[in-house]
């Protein structure tokens, strides 16, 4: 990460903090508005605060659960995606998230239950009953007051009414006084007034600077026949206005002095029985209000709650999360990798600059080992040059007699086994296990010996050496075990000394066997004539057998002398096809229970080569073929078939010719077939193979013995002879027939 990122990282990761906490510091702020608005400073539903106030909570509220919503997306995307430090930053999301919202919705939820139960105790039974006594009692006094004023007026208005004789005599005023006097409960004042409330007469104690002039609205309804009462607190009066009848334009003022603390109270418990009934039949409402308000309270509290705890899950998830990656890239073999170092000196920030430091060290360490190994690398390199250049083969063994180390003569020894490294040696050549024994038990450095294995049904000759490693301070390493394969040495050194016998023999025995069948012959002439017939018979019997014993051992001395001095090959343009053809025709025709299968290419294939000795040579294997089918069908059914197949196909630069039987098939020593004198064919002279193998490898060809696949229909498999001559470079044949061998089962 470069510098400029890494500024850019850390200023936008400022801006989050300073962001998250804003909108933290916010949510109480906004609360405490909403509860003066509310509260103490209400002004109303309709008043411009209370609407701000509102709109601000709901922009708050849609924009933290906008972002809120916003992070939960990216948490759980992440999750999916399973990003490095996912899980954890879920859960402590999750942990933040049930941490703001158990407590704060239990006591939203206790509020409520806290309120309601409140209002139940406000608006019980009991209460009600005591606001309703107390309006009860008030309106009972208030009636009280004004019945009694009510018929102390009409009392006085019939009084003076009834008294006309006497206004006339007394006058009115003192009429009034008189009738003021008489009423029970007494009167304080009692004026008579005209319709706009001029004095006409006035009472006992009724002065004129206590007189106040009723309302019009009062005369009003005085004139429409009402008895209107006019209270007046604070002169603590109640006045009555009537008019009188009989008189015209004359009204009865009266007033009486009455208790106006009560008749306040009165009023008061009026207003408090209509707010009580107002508020006893708004308490749902009330409730849901008041459960609205903590609600959203408790949902502004959650939100930032949780925006908080995202925010604090993301710083300490987020280090945690490269911490992750880094630890996989680390653990996948990328060591340059780095993580961004917290400033902060808490432990997620000792963490980041400890992983980077180890990381460093890492890449260091790997490094030295990285050149160490190229070191060692090149060191090996050149040992396993040396090796593969030897044709020796070269094991190293540790103390244990497991193999450590193995060169490429060696593997192809072992089969070509792709971990020799995986057994022991004397699983992989239980022939020097004797030899191994004998290393160890006599703490020999040392030990050779010639050694004969099969391998691929070949028998090997080995020169095997063993020899001890041991350290500089003498302890023992392993051992050392080389070999040489010296089976050609020895096929060699048999040739020639078969060679070299067989030139004796001839020279030694070829010499007198033609003297030993003239003498047998002039014995059969000479010395018939002067027997009788029947000893005639035995001694040109006995000659016969003279003479094709003479002439067994003569063709026995030929091919002596042809596998001791083979003529050079007189090498001309040839086609192996025609050849092959042609020795097929011969073998088939002198050999008629054989089937003989011929696939041979519609094109010749050109070779350098003596045409009488390589057909004398494919003639050689033909004929082996058939002997193995017959020697096989003394073993087998009646109606067994036996069959020889011939396959040419062209492989690169050589034709490949493969003769293959179902016959007795070969031998476990394969390898000495080759050899003078070994067969395993009753009439055989064990001359053959050898003489074929020489006549190919002096074209320049090879010749190996293989076991042929199954025939279809058959259970055993035969022999199969293989061989290979070069073509010539300017011969123009055709490529194409290479895998006919193959597809067939060869």
């Amino acid at each position: 990460m470069g510098w400029k990122q890494f500024l850019r990282l850390r200023r936008r990761r400022q801006v989050q903090t300073i962001a998250g906490v804003s909108l933290t510091v916010l949510a109480p702020l906004l609360s405490i508005a909403t509860y003066l608005v509310l509260g103490p400073f209400d002004q109303g539903a309709s008043s411009p605060s209370l609407r701000l106030v509102i709109l601000a909570d709901v922009v708050y509220v849609l924009l933290l659960a906008a972002l809120v919503l916003h992070r939960i997306i990216g948490i759980v995307a992440a999750r999916r995606a399973q990003s490095a430090g996912s899980r954890l930053h879920l859960r402590l999301t999750g942990v933040f998230a049930l941490l703001a919202l158990l407590p704060t919705v239990s006591v939203a939820v206790f509020a409520v239950l806290t309120i309601n139960m409140g209002l139940e105790a406000w608006f019980s039974e009991r209460v009600r009953r005591v606001v309703g006594n107390a309006l009860m009692a008030t309106e009972s006094y208030e009636r009280e007051q004004r019945q009694a004023l009510e018929y102390d007026t009409r009392i006085l208005a019939n009084m003076i009414e009834n008294s006309a004789s006497n206004i006339q005599r007394f006058g009115l005023s003192a009429v009034l006084k008189d009738g003021q006097l008489k009423v029970q409960r007494g009167l304080r004042e009692a004026y008579i007034v005209n319709g706009v409330g001029e004095l006409q007469a006035r009472g006992d104690k009724s002065y004129l600077f206590d007189y106040e002039k009723p309302a019009p609205a009062a005369f009003e309804a005085a004139l429409a026949g009402q008895l209107v009462i006019i209270p007046d607190l604070d002169n603590d009066e109640l006045r009555a206005l009537v008019r009188m009848g009989r008189y015209l334009d004359k009204y009865l003022l009266v007033s009486r002095t009455i208790d106006g603390h009560l008749f306040g109270l009165l009023d008061e418990a009026q207003e408090t029985a209509k707010l009580y009934q107002e508020q006893e039949a708004l308490r749902g409402q009330r409730l849901f209000e008041f459960a609205i308000i903590y609600l959203g309270f408790a949902l502004i509290i959650i939100l930032a709650a949780m925006w908080l705890g995202l925010l604090f899950a993301e710083r300490l998830s987020r280090p945690v999360g490269r911490l992750t990656t880094a630890a996989q890239q680390v653990g996948s073999g990328d060591l340059d990798v780095q993580v961004v170092e917290e400033q902060n000196d808490d432990e997620i920030g000792l963490l980041s600059r400890y992983f980077n430091q180890m990381t460093r060290e890492l890449k260091a360490q790997q490094d030295r080992l990285l050149e160490n190994s190229r070191q060692t690398e090149n060191r090996r390199r050149l040992f396993d040059s040396v090796l593969s250049s030897v044709t020796s083969g070269v094991i190293a063994v540790d103390p244990q007699g497991n193999i450590t180390l193995a060169n490429r003569a060696a593997q192809h020894l072992l089969d070509g086994s792709a971990s020799p490294q995986s057994v022991t040696l004397a699983q992989a050549l239980p022939e020097v296990s004797g030899m191994f024994e004998q290393l160890q038990t006599e703490n020999l450095e040392i030990v050779r010996s010639e050694i004969k294995i099969i391998r691929a049904n070949e028998q090997e000759h080995l020169l095997v050496r063993l020899a001890t490693r041991r350290t500089a301070e003498g302890y023992l390493e392993g051992y050392v075990v080389a070999f040489d394969d010296v089976t050609d040495l020895v096929v060699a050194q048999r040739t020639a000394a078969w060679g070299d016998v067989a030139r004796r023999i001839a020279h030694e025995i070829k010499n007198p066997l033609t003297p030993i069948q003239l003498s047998a012959e002039r014995i059969s002439r000479k010395f018939s004539r002067q027997l009788s017939s029947d000893e005639a018979s035995v001694l040109q019997q006995m000659t016969g057998i003279i003479i094709r014993q003479t002439n067994d051992l003569r063709h026995i001395v030929d091919e002596f002398s042809k596998f001791a001095r083979m003529p050079e090959p007189r090498q001309n343009t040839e086609d192996i096809v025609g050849i092959l053809r042609d020795a097929v025709l011969l073998q088939d025709a002198g050999q008629p229970n054989v089937t003989f299968d011929l696939n041979l290419p519609d094109h010749p294939l050109l070779v350098n080569l003596d045409r009488g000795m390589i057909s004398q040579a494919f003639g050689n294997l033909l004929k082996n073929a058939a002997e193995a089918t017959e020697t096989k069908a003394k073993t087998m059914p009646e109606d067994w078939i036996r069959k020889v197949r011939i396959y040419c196909v062209q492989e690169a630069d050589y034709a490949v010719v493969t003769i293959a039987d179902n016959g007795v098939g070969l031998p476990p020593d394969r390898s000495r077939l080759f050899e003078p004198y070994v067969t395993t064919r009753e009439k055989g002279t064990g001359l053959g193979l050898p003489i074929v193998k020489k006549i190919i490898e002096d074209h320049g060809g090879s010749l190996s013995l293989h076991t042929a696949q199954v025939f279809a229909h058959q259970s055993h498999a035969g022999a199969m002879a293989c061989v290979r001559l070069k073509l010539l470079p300017q011969a123009g044949v055709r490529q194409g027939q290479a895998g006919v061998a193959q597809e067939n089962g060869y």
